[in-house]
């Protein structure tokens, strides 16, 4: 369901009753035994996934600089 339809692990997990971590490792030994059957990804495909790629770079800075503000207001209290 997760290869054939691309839906997300999590929501395919929920609806199998099965522990996402357990689903990702299957889906994943799949996709090593078989990576030569899989498409390449078309153009649109690898626009998003660069778009994906570069948002969740610029979250986690994000999320870097808010660990770092926090920390800093943790030790100063005013």
């Amino acid at each position: 369901m997760v290869i054939e339809t691309s839906r997300p692990v999590a929501q395919v997990a929920r609806e199998l009753g099965l522990v996402e971590g357990t689903l990702v490792n299957w889906v994943n030994a799949y996709r090593r035994e078989h990576a030569g059957e899989e498409p390449p990804l078309t153009v649109d495909e690898r626009a998003r996934l660069r778009e994906q790629e570069r948002e969740l770079r610029e979250l986690r800075q994000k999320v870097a600089f808010l660990e770092k503000v926090a920390a800093y207001f943790a030790k100063d209290p005013r």
